[in-house]
């Protein structure tokens, strides 16, 4: 009998930055955290979490670059959060809106 093929579904995922960190936050529900496959480089972060009937798959690109070697990650309640320094504080010059 041949094994049932395994949907691949992007989670909801929410990547926002203050000036100092990058925070992430992705939506893995019923998800075992020893299942979990997570990378980052310096401007994009991937992840691969498998369940019993589907995987969660996705990436995706910083806009700005982090020190992934700092980056911390957590897992509870089907909540992967991920906090990542920025390389270099954010500044930018704030433009007038007419």
């Amino acid at each position: 009998m041949a094994e049932k093929a395994r949907v691949t579904v992007t989670p909801t995922a929410c990547v926002c930055h203050d000036r100092e960190k990058y925070t992430i936050e992705v939506e893995l529900a019923g998800v075992d955290k020893k299942n979990i496959d997570f990378e980052m480089s310096d401007r994009s972060f991937c992840f691969k979490a498998p369940r019993n009937d589907m995987e969660y798959l996705g990436c995706w690109v910083l806009a700005h670059a982090v020190l992934p070697d700092k980056a911390k990650a957590t897992f509870k309640n089907g909540l992967l959060m991920v906090t990542a320094p920025l390389a270099r504080p954010f500044k930018g010059v704030k433009v007038p809106i007419e």
